[in-house]
């Protein structure tokens, strides 16, 4: 994240002042800037998320008396005190070096260059005089063009020898995107109130241990006030530094490594992405639920210590998964529709694509399941073998939008069809009567074999499935000369050997689109415009779709469209008249 992040004091003597900044560094620090190693700080220092910790950075120190440092931003010696100075005369700062990035965290007081100084400076005044929030406590967002944009949250330390008992404090991020400082709003106000709670936290004790010892609102209130009093007053209280205040020797380093998290972390969060073309609707409604889980996950950052209710999980991610990996959805141009990459699932037995199953099961058998994914009904697998169960599922769930796929890869007990339309079961697990003979259901039992025996298929790496027999029953008998049209070309696809892997899961996800398409016109005419029934059925004769297989796959898929979508065509609509309505006017 190309952004400095500081924490700044208003002292009582000196005004506004920068205490302590990291920024990131992209180019390689130079070698003459090494310095001697600190002591317990070697070769091996220690790494943390991909970062290497140390502090053996030589950054120039604006209190150094060299003559190189002349011309140096930083305020003068004599502008300083003990509570505006974060690290003594001649300290090198600290570093960490992403490798995998090549990327340096560097800190220390101020920065080196002269224009960010100015930048961090001016935003530090603002931070702390004008730019505050009622109550001078929580976060705000200002800047400009110009000066760049600074996220700033303002907070009160503890302090038994300030007045009011109480020192200000803020920490800024500054950046020159506004779009993804406002965009990190979120992530940036809980990583910060997590530091700033930690900073208060020990304060806090400080300032009781203090208190207790020598109770300084009564010793006060007893002391004559004289103007000399008060001066040596003030001149006593300036000189407090923020370890001293926390009982922290260890105060910076420690910063440090959580300012340059905030800025890896930051980073990562958010990456630009070219699109070709507008963006489809699993990648729509994948960004949606990944949205989701975020702001899921930072409402549950703070208790680590309670288990995270499973509806909390479920609602965060639309009810795709439950458990560990919701999120892990294969996007279209995965390869797995046809005959794609196979999924690296081991020596055991697994389901590589849907051409593979086809063989594998057989023609019928799988145009029975496939027909049942694509009219949403529930799709039991029922079974020992629980990665064989988890491959089958994945390679169904293909087949439909992202939107569409409610799925739990493996459960001990049966879940109703309005939570999930996928369903893995253990080998015991009980299925109602009604459920089994229902014709919205299909149920594949996976059966062991005592005699191995290969099926249709000719295997080679998997003969690993011959070991199990796969019976698919279902309440609903289908007619093999019928169906949705998009099966029949979806299985035309799959039977030709002449086409070869590439082409085959082209060809697929095309087909996937071309319905999307259709979906989006349907909902549009329907639910957006409100037509009438006649308009409908013409529209349906249009978009080649009045079968009744196709016409229950088109409202299936309808639940499936982003929430983008649907609001960004009623932001559109949204005032003025449908034509319908203009007709019968």
């Amino acid at each position: 994240m190309n952004a400095i992040v500081a924490l700044c004091h208003f002292c009582e003597l000196h005004g506004p002042r920068t205490l302590f900044c990291t920024q990131a560094l992209h180019s390689p620090v130079p070698q003459q800037r090494l310095g001697p190693e600190i002591e317990g700080q070697g070769p091996g220092d220690d790494e943390e998320g991909g970062i290497q910790m140390g502090n053996r950075v030589r950054a120039r120190s604006p209190f150094e008396g060299n003559s190189e440092d002349l011309g140096s931003p930083g305020p003068k010696k004599a502008d300083m005190c003990e509570g505006c100075r974060s690290f003594s005369i001649g300290h090198p700062g600290y570093i960490s070096l992403d490798k995998e990035a090549s990327i340096e965290y560097v800190s220390h007081q101020h920065p080196g260059h002269p224009q960010l100084f100015s930048i961090v400076r001016q935003a530090c005044v603002r931070s702390l005089s004008c730019e505050v929030c009622p109550g001078r406590e929580g976060p705000i967002f200002f800047g400009d063009e110009q000066h760049g944009f600074v996220f700033s949250h303002t907070f009160f330390i503890k302090d038994s020898l300030a007045r009011g008992f109480q020192r200000w404090y803020s920490i800024i991020v500054v950046a020159m995107d506004r779009i993804y400082l406002i965009n990190s709003w979120l992530f940036l106000l809980n990583t910060i109130r997590g530091i700033i709670d930690e900073l208060q936290g020990n304060a806090l004790k400080v300032f009781e241990a203090e208190q207790f010892g020598c109770p300084q609102r009564a010793q006060r209130m007893n002391t004559a006030f004289t103007p000399g009093a008060f001066l040596h007053q003030r001149n006593g209280n300036a000189a407090r530094s923020l370890p001293s205040l926390t009982n922290d020797l260890n105060l910076w380093a420690s910063l440090h490594t959580s300012f340059a998290w905030l800025l890896k972390a930051c980073g990562s969060r958010l990456t630009e992405k070219l699109l070709e073309g507008a963006p489809t609707e699993d990648t729509l409604v994948q960004m949606e639920k990944q949205a989701e889980l975020e702001e899921e996950s930072l409402g549950w950052d703070g208790s680590e210590s309670l288990e995270r209710p499973r509806w909390v999980a479920e609602e965060a991610t639309g009810g795709c998964d439950v458990g560990k990996g919701a999120l892990d959805l294969p996007m279209p141009s995965e390869g797995v529709w046809g005959a794609g990459p196979p999924l690296t699932r081991g020596p055991s037995a697994a389901f590589r694509s849907l051409r593979h199953m086809r063989q594998v099961l057989g023609p019928s058998s799988f145009r029975v399941l496939a027909w049942h994914v694509l009219m949403g009904n529930q799709v039991i697998w029922r079974g020992t073998n629980r990665e064989l169960i988890q491959s089958a599922i994945d390679i169904l769930m293909t087949m439909l939008p992202v939107g569409c796929v409610r799925k739990i890869p493996y459960s001990e007990a049966y879940e109703e069809a309005y939570r999930c339309n996928f369903l893995g079961l253990g080998p015991a697990v009980h299925i109602p009567p009604h459920i089994a003979s229902s014709e919205f259901c299909v149920l594949v039992d996976v059966r062991s074999l005592t005699r191995p025996t290969l099926g249709p298929a000719a295997f080679t790496d998997e003969e690993a499935l011959g070991r199990y027999e796969f019976v698919v029953s279902s309440g609903s008998p289908v007619v093999t000369d019928r169906g949705p049209t998009i099966l029949n070309k979806m299985e035309a696809a799959l039977s030709n050997e002449n086409l070869s892997v590439e082409v085959v899961d082209q060809c697929l996800v095309c087909l996937k689109e071309e319905w999307m398409n259709k979906v989006k016109v349907l909902f549009k005419f329907t639910k957006v415009d409100s037509r009438a029934k006649e308009d409908t059925q013409k529209l349906l004769c249009i978009l080649g779709a009045t079968d009744e297989d196709n016409i229950k796959l088109l409202k299936f898929w309808m639940t499936g469209l982003s929430k983008t979508y649907k609001s960004h065509l009623m932001s559109t609509v949204r005032g003025y008249p449908s034509p319908g309505s203009e007709q019968r006017n």
